[in-house]
């Protein structure tokens, strides 16, 4: 029980693979093509609110693009005033949160932008409004209207459970809504956290020989908040 529990205190690192797509299937296949080398557009621009899922893109464009071969950096921009050396370099650069961005770092990604459109470097950039609702240098914004625009739709409650119950499937066992329900409520919300708790129920299950249930959903989760500090459940709210 220990180790199974202690499987799913840290969502999984984020891939394309792992994100399910909801209403942003052609998002996540122009982002495929762009890390693998068969871009259609080297310019994108993601925008939607905290938890869409927008960082779970970028990161995982990054990896996904290293993996091919290619030099890629993602950029949390909120957290950095200092962008760093080498970018205009890089293959593909990442940069979240752009709407966060002060004005010497605003100059710093306009030449960028510029000097990897020149190479046929790639740039991806996220922020929490469309280009034309962000408060940034006209020039910037201008830059980062003219690639691909997508708002990055949030999976509603319900296709979150129906991706618990298909993900289930897939792996050979049934999962009850409300199972996904009792999920919901109680672990992370983000889906690689939602997926990684279906994966340790079906280890578990197999291991006791139980079925997935919200009693056993409920002994895992409790297991879980008891075993690991800073696991993927949110504390003060198990039953």
């Amino acid at each position: 029980m220990r180790q199974l529990a202690l499987d799913f205190a840290l969502p999984p690192a984020p891939t394309l693979d792992n994100f399910v797509p909801g209403r942003n299937a052609e998002l996540v296949v122009n982002l495929r093509r762009l890390a693998t080398g068969d871009p259609q557009e080297r310019i994108f621009y993601l925008w939607g609110e905290r938890g869409s899922g927008r960082t779970h893109l970028l990161r995982a464009t990054v990896s996904e693009a290293r993996r091919a071969g290619a030099s890629a950096a993602y950029v949390a921009c909120g957290l950095k005033k200092d962008l760093g050396d080498g970018l205009d370099r890089m293959d593909c650069v990442a940069l979240d949160d752009v709407d966060q961005l002060d004005a010497e770092a605003q100059e710093a990604i306009f030449h960028l932008y510029n000097a990897l459109r020149e190479r046929g470097g790639a740039l991806l950039a996220s922020g929490a409004a469309p280009p034309v609702q962000l408060t940034l240098r006209d020039d910037l914004v201008t830059r980062l209207g003219w690639g691909l625009v997508y708002r990055v739709h949030g999976l509603i409650d319900s296709e979150k459970v129906r991706a618990l119950i298909d993900h289930a499937a897939a792996c050979g066992f049934p999962l009850l809504p409300e199972v996904g329900d009792y999920l919901l409520g109680h672990v992370r919300r983000d889906m690689p956290s939602l997926l990684a708790v279906v994966d340790a129920l079906d280890r578990y299950s197999r291991e006791t020989k139980r079925p997935v249930t919200v009693a056993l959903v409920r002994e895992l989760v409790r297991a879980a908040g008891a075993q690991a500090a800073g696991s993927a459940i949110e504390g003060g709210r198990l039953e």
